[in-house]
């Protein structure tokens, strides 16, 4: 069970990025139905499949290079419901022998939900809060795994415990920084939804300003927008995109300050111990986050890089995860008392 857990935690990072390639080459509609392609099992691609495609769907003709994107990332996303729906079934079959059994059958649930927020998203034509929350959902997804993974063959690394009881103590705060990881990805949602990465082209600023005049945030934020148009490409003006893009930036910024306060914390207590591993793994997911962001801004977004942001805030996600789990551990951990010694006296007759 502990290694299809890992498996199914593994195959969701692919399923993630397959997502996010789907969305960049603009084929999140290459596929007008749901689960199938124009009514078929695959994209259609001989001329008589074509022919009956474009009559069922006459509005959304057949384009093969935008089908294949989405029908791949159905067949990874199938498969993962698949292993998922494996494991749950084994942890009730072998619910007596002290495996977890709640955890999986609310990830098995926790898919379902998922794939139906896989079908609104073309259903209702990328509606922005649709495909936010399905990005989301793969990211809740991948964070779950993570947890029944650790919870079956994770180790924790030694600490000394006077090391761990502060460590320990640090707790609240990094659930803070779970918190912020998850306000910026919720971001970074919205920003894809709305087509709204490429608003700002250059860095630090933004069209060449510091604070851009005009940024239209009532706009940009507006989560009533109607359920109809068809929303490729985005329907907002360019005023609430550089809203939403410039409050991602300033979110970034958050973070990383937020970050080094925490992990330099961190540090002084696990230097030199087992421990410290996880705060160089979530510096290093931390830099590397923050430098693909940066690479999107200064080479206007290739998809490599893109793809990569994507897979790496889900690294930074789960470094998070880690520690927390880590530190929960500490929090358990048994404070040795002090050792009471006592002074050989001589006692008068």
């Amino acid at each position: 069970m502990a290694r299809w857990a890992l498996i199914a935690t593994l195959f969701t990072i692919v399923v993630v990025m397959l997502g996010a390639w789907t969305r960049l080459v603009d084929a999140g509609l290459g596929c007008p139905d749901w689960p199938g392609c124009y009514g078929f099992l695959t994209v259609p691609q001989s001329e008589s499949s074509i022919a009956v495609a474009n009559a069922r769907f006459p509005e959304s003709p057949v384009d093969v290079s935008k089908g294949w994107p989405e029908m791949i990332h159905r067949y990874a996303a199938g498969t993962l419901g698949l292993i998922v729906f494996g494991i749950a079934a084994f942890a009730v079959r072998h619910r007596r022998e002290g495996v977890p059994v709640k955890l999986p059958l609310f990830i098995a649930g926790f898919i379902v939900l998922q794939a139906l927020f896989g079908m609104w998203t073309v259903t209702l034509q990328l509606w922005p809060k649709v495909v936010a929350l399905h990005l989301l959902g793969g990211f809740t997804t991948l964070s779950l795994l993570t947890l029944l993974t650790l919870r079956l063959r994770g180790r924790r690394k030694s600490l000394p415990a006077d090391r761990a009881s502060v460590v320990a103590r640090l707790r609240p705060f990094i659930y803070g920084a779970l918190a912020l990881v998850i306000l910026q990805i919720a971001l970074g949602a919205w920003t894809a939804a709305n087509y709204a990465a490429v608003a700002c082209t250059d860095l630090p600023t933004c069209q060449g300003q510091w604070w851009p005049e005009n940024m239209d945030f009532r706009h940009g934020f507006d989560l009533l927008q109607t359920i109809g148009p068809n929303y490729l490409g985005g329907q907002l003006t360019a005023d609430g995109r550089i809203a939403i893009h410039v409050t991602h930036r300033l979110g970034a910024v958050i973070v990383l300050a937020y970050f080094v306060l925490l992990l330099l914390a961190l540090w002084r207590h696990t230097r030199n111990t087992p421990a410290q591993s996880m705060v160089l793994l979530t510096a290093g997911a931390l830099v590397m986050q923050i430098g693909l962001g940066i690479a999107n801004v200064v080479f206007h977004i290739p998809l490599s890089v893109a793809v990569a942001h994507n897979a790496m805030g889900a690294g930074l996600l789960l470094t998070v995860i880690h520690m927390l789990w880590q530190v929960h551990g500490y929090a358990r951990q048994p404070v040795a008392e002090p050792v009471q010694t006592t002074t050989n006296r001589e006692v008068p007759a």
